[in-house]
């Protein structure tokens, strides 16, 4: 699995934090970090496609969740490959934006 190609986002006070990701291909997409969770052993964020965020209203939206790794002193997203990881974290996720958005099964 490849890594992400970017660093993490600095947090802001305000404004929507807006991420760039470059997939194994080479493109870019913009995503608009929805949420962050920090547990005993990792951090994770969910994402939301800007061009999603934009039209909520009208689709629903597709929640991607990232965890960070980091390598060579360097944070970097990817995305969690252990199914039952995943499926726990995704959880969480879903409890808490549920109330804001409409997300794909």
């Amino acid at each position: 699995m490849s890594k992400q190609n970017n660093n993490l986002p600095e947090t802001e006070d305000y404004g929507n934090d807006i991420v760039t990701l470059v997939d194994e291909n080479g493109k870019e997409t913009e995503f608009e970090i929805v949420d962050s969770l920090v547990t005993d052993n990792n951090e994770y964020f969910a994402l939301i496609p800007t061009e999603t965020a934009e039209n909520l209203s009208e689709d629903d939206g597709e929640l991607v969740i990232l965890k960070v790794v980091e390598d060579n002193g360097e944070e970097f997203l990817e995305p969690i490959e252990d199914d039952e990881e995943y499926e726990s974290i995704a959880e969480i996720f879903m409890e808490r934006l549920e109330d804001l958005y409409d997300f794909e099964s």
